[in-house]
């Protein structure tokens, strides 16, 4: 059972430009956190130098990008840098920037992922706390559509339809999250020239130019006309009856506008606040259907803080029952774990099925069974014991014996029929023989029961 720590930066870097929409100097610099900070945005130019944690509830607006709130604290176009964060590992990191807004940079998440790269990233102690989806969740605005599905790792189809005949439909992939850097990161945003206007009467992209964004010109216009938002973009005339792309730089690939939209989403995922094991398919997204997502797997996160482990009856178990009878004293009617299907330095998961024959049902709650919460406790603490005993060397020559019992929560009952899913951790390393661990017990998805527990094991046989 792997466990895999979270991640800050070994250093920080500093990054400066134009705001793309406000148009003033601004300086982003990335932080190192420590562990379970999470990722938190300050504003160093205001008094008292607020603090606004990146998570989808304090976005308060989406019209061309993320901007995130708390009271009258405003930062905006956070997306290229938030993708870039949570595409290459980041939990932990604070961004302080020195305005209203980060700067658009070349408009795409490159420059980041390149000082992410050159800093490096350091391990800590904490385990990555991934949100593993199990069922199918989706969320619908108007013609956009986000639907995510059960998946071992992280990964992103997106599929646009532009409403333009020079640009119409293309979809864009990420199977694999390490092709970030060189797949997506260097794809730019772009804007089509019959969106400048009202784009400008709205008072935004007054740091837009063609060195940060990709701008289409896919329908005829006068050339008078074309003349004038030229003039207000500080570009040359071009010829108004020649469509197509208007850039500095040529396109990457000829489906870089969908890259752009995936790396979009990327951001406003990583506004989720944990990383996510599933498969995202995005039809026509948009800041504002990836914030109701990611608001919406946020709920999905409150209602299931603690996930159950996956349990497949199909795979092979790690300690049968007879292994399990080698490693501990219990015998019927006290062997309480049937099996042990995962095992890891720090965590173990057992199953333990509930038939109608178990002896404990005939005196308590006969016309009612339920099973005695201090049973589960004790089935808990004896997946514990064989947690602490497979990291010893000649397991079987040893004991546990529990010292301490806290915490205990008892949440719903547990009948004949059910199947006892046991995740026990160690909340810190065994010393002196001593060790401390936190317990849950799974019905489904569903915690029924928990505790934190101290042992002492001992080399008496």
């Amino acid at each position: 059972m792997e466990a895999t720590k979270q991640m800050t930066l070994k250093g920080s870097f500093s990054l400066f430009g134009k705001g793309l929409h406000t148009g003033l100097s601004l300086t982003v610099t990335f932080n190192p956190a420590p562990e379970n900070t999470g990722l938190k945005i300050q504003r160093i130019d205001l008094e008292g130098q607020p603090t606004i944690d990146a998570l989808a509830e304090y976005v308060v607006d989406t019209q061309r990008g993320t901007v995130i709130a708390k009271g009258d604290v405003r930062v905006g176009t956070i997306e290229h840098g938030m993708a870039a964060l949570y595409a290459m590992g980041i939990d932990n990191c604070l961004i302080q920037v020195n305005g209203p807004e980060f700067p658009i940079l070349d408009g795409s998440a490159e420059k980041y992922v390149e000082q992410i790269k050159k800093v490096g990233i350091v391990e800590q102690n904490a385990p990555k706390d991934f949100y593993i989806i199990r069922h199918k969740i989706e969320i619908t605005d108007g013609e956009s559509v986000i639907t995510i599905l059960p998946d071992d790792q992280f990964s992103i189809t997106a599929m646009c339809s532009f409403q333009s005949k020079f640009i119409s439909s293309q979809f864009a992939t990420l199977d694999d999250v390490n092709k970030f850097a060189d797949e997506i990161a260097p794809a730019r945003t772009f804007v089509f020239v019959r969106d400048i206007m009202p784009l400008l009467q709205a008072n935004l992209i007054k740091g837009g130019d063609l060195d940060n964004a990709i701008v289409i010109y896919e329908r005829e216009v006068p050339q008078e006309k074309l003349d004038q938002l030229a003039d207000l973009l500080h570009v040359p005339h071009i010829d108004a009856t020649q469509i197509g792309y208007i850039q500095h730089k040529p396109l990457m690939w000829d489906n870089e506008c969908t890259r752009h939209k995936l790396l979009d989403i990327i951001g406003d995922m990583a506004l989720i606040g944990k990383p996510i094991k599933g498969r995202i398919i995005a039809t026509r997204p948009g800041h504002t259907v990836n914030n109701k997502f990611a608001r919406l797997m946020r709920k999905e996160i409150r209602k299931h803080e603690v996930q159950a482990p996956i349990y497949n009856p199909n795979d092979e178990p790690v300690m049968d029952n007879n292994r399990i009878r080698e490693l501990l004293p219990h015998r019927y009617p006290m062997q309480l774990v049937d099996k042990i299907t995962a095992v890891g330095p720090t965590s173990i998961v057992g199953v333990k099925n509930v038939t109608a024959n178990e002896p404990f049902f005939q005196g308590h709650f006969p016309q009612e069974p339920v099973m005695p919460g201090v049973l589960q406790i004790e089935a808990m603490a004896q997946c514990g014991g064989l947690l602490v005993l497979s990291q010893l060397e000649e397991p079987e020559r040893w004991s546990t014996y529990f010292l301490k019992i806290d915490d205990v929560k008892f949440r719903k009952k547990v009948v004949p029929g059910d199947t006892l899913l046991f995740r026990v951790e160690l909340v810190q390393p065994v010393r002196h023989g001593i060790s401390t661990m936190k317990g849950y017990i799974f019905v489904g998805d569903t915690v029924v029961s928990e505790a934190s527990f101290t042992a002492q094991i001992v080399k008496n046989k």
